[in-house]
């Protein structure tokens, strides 16, 4: 059998099943309205709608034999896209049903895919207030002298004090069931994929036979017989129309427009080649070139990509700001709630009061 454990809207075992030749034979997820599109892809599959940890190994296969086992588990606890939030204990765990998985169906091989941060998997501790070194609470409020906080109460971070420790655990566990393992990062745009998603993969398998992995076929500055990285411009159309960042009703933020500006210089007034930016997502100015694949696509909010064309307006910039990056690279990690906006070409007028005109009207 093959199980896709986590299995969402059917990726992974659209994926498992272009390489084996053969579709998932169980999937589970706790989500109905995942599975619900997993159902529609995968209609020979048979679903678990249920937590991972309350589908029986044993039930659920019928002493049938596992070939492979798959797990992709929840990573939003472990991704720095997580900032400062709080953590949960329960959500971070979710690997460990891998374990149950090895000691009672024992899968001939065992895949798991997450962010790079897995490997720092290990306990949390309560976040304390930097002046009273007192305890935080899921609210923002600080304990008081000598109070008790429930940990279900507690704004709980990773402990960096113990960073890796329970990833190590877990490995073991593996190894101690016969199982050899193997991990390593991995980036989607040395493989073919306009994209330089980077996720961390495990391998394990305890039929005796090696663990080998695919080797990059796609390279960012190739040499004589290499593939180049695929650019971000392969994956957008041109003529869909959309509207422009000028009609929004809420102005783009500075930094965003620094971004703008920066790129214009770079790859529109120097290069002449379109480029994007990340139109809302806090923190340093990047911008790319449409030649690059496009970053991953996040769920989470303030996240979305701009297409800008060749444009000028008057946003400033400021010296110190960093580089924008060339279209020329792969584009970031897509996430799951990012919007694409296309910035079309405009004319303005460089002095007078006059409105910009569309490049497809006469020029006035």
């Amino acid at each position: 059998l093959i199980v896709d454990l986590f299995a969402g809207g059917g990726g992974m075992s659209v994926a498992i099943e272009q390489a084996l030749g053969r579709h998932a034979d169980i999937a589970v997820n706790h989500n109905d309205d995942a599975l619900s599109m997993h159902r529609a892809n995968h209609p020979q599959t048979r679903h678990f709608i249920a937590d991972v940890f309350e589908v029986d190994p044993r039930g659920a296969t019928q002493g049938r034999p596992v070939g492979h086992l798959h797990l992709s588990p929840d990573c939003t606890h472990f991704s720095q896209a997580k900032g400062g939030q709080p953590r949960s204990a329960k959500i971070r765990g979710l690997s460990w049903v891998a374990i149950r998985w090895a000691g009672q169906a024992r899968p001939r091989c065992i895949s798991l895919e997450n962010v790079k941060q897995l490997v720092k998997w290990g306990p949390l501790v309560a976040k304390r207030d930097a002046a009273t070194g007192r305890v935080i609470r899921l609210d923002g409020t600080v304990a008081e002298p000598a109070e008790r906080v429930p940990v279900a109460e507690q704004f709980l971070i990773p402990d960096p004090k113990r960073a890796g420790k329970t990833w190590a655990r877990f490995l073991t566990m593996l190894r101690g069931l016969g199982y050899t393992v193997e991990h390593r990062l991995m980036v989607a745009a040395d493989y073919g994929a306009p994209t330089t998603r980077e996720r961390l993969f495990l391998f394990a398998r305890c039929d005796g036979e090696p663990i080998v992995w695919p080797k990059p076929t796609h390279h960012k500055i190739p040499e004589r017989g290499q593939k180049r990285w695929r650019a971000a411009a392969e994956c957008i159309d041109w003529t869909i129309p959309c509207p422009s960042i000028f009609e929004r009703k809420r102005p783009l933020a500075d930094a965003t427009l620094r971004r703008i500006a920066r790129g214009i210089k770079r790859y529109v007034i120097d290069a002449k080649e379109p480029f994007i930016v990340p139109a809302t997502h806090q923190g340093s100015d990047r911008g790319r070139s449409t030649d690059e694949p496009l970053p991953t696509i996040t769920a989470a909010h303030r996240g979305e990509q701009m297409l800008v064309s060749p444009i000028l307006a008057g946003v400033g910039g400021r010296a110190g700001d960093s580089e924008p990056r060339s279209a020329d690279q792969p584009q970031y990690t897509i996430t799951a709630k990012a919007d694409t906006a296309i910035l079309t070409p405009t004319l303005l007028k460089i002095r007078g009061n006059s409105d910009g005109g569309r490049l497809d009207l006469p020029l006035p």
